[in-house]
């Protein structure tokens, strides 16, 4: 059992384009977030419509920590590119499960590890800091809004 917090959220209009910090943002069942590359079919790796593992991305400050101090980078949440930043959320350990994000259900999919095309964008060593900590791919079970400073925790209902 765990609860922890929603620090931040981001968001990027099209593949590769700068993430934009935003203090809330609708997430949309079966879709994503509003405004997100994504959700509007501009991600990078996108082919044809959302899928269930490009709709949201999370990752822990506690892994963006480890990871600057391990590699003596200064990266930030939405260096990540990332969409959604938290803190004692154990995000490795959810794949397969379910979290509460205020009204928000977000299932775990898989992990979210880097790759070559992050550390394009960003910095080298990038890519080897964040392995096995880059956070996880996550789906929009029922949407609502999610907004900054919001309680993550385990969800107790099941969804249909």
């Amino acid at each position: 059992m765990f609860t922890g917090r929603l620090l931040a959220i981001g968001v990027a209009p099209s593949g590769s384009e700068p993430m934009e910090s935003c203090q809330s943002v609708e997430a949309i069942t079966g879709q994503g977030l509003t405004g997100d590359r994504y959700t509007t079919g501009q991600g990078t790796f996108q082919d044809g419509p959302v899928q269930p593992t490009e709709q949201v991305t999370l990752i822990e400050r506690e892994a963006i920590e480890a990871a600057c101090r391990d590699y003596q980078l200064a990266i930030t949440h939405l260096d990540t590119r990332r969409n959604l930043l938290t803190e004692e959320v154990p995000l490795n350990h959810l794949v397969g499960r379910e979290v509460l994000i205020g009204e928000v259900i977000l299932r775990g999919l898989d992990l979210c590890e880097p790759c070559g095309h992050l550390e394009n964008l960003t910095c080298p060593d990038i890519k080897r800091a964040l392995l096995h900590r880059g956070g996880l791919r996550a789906e929009v079970v029922r949407g609502g809004i999610l907004q900054v400073g919001q309680t993550v925790c385990p969800a107790v209902e099941p969804s249909p």
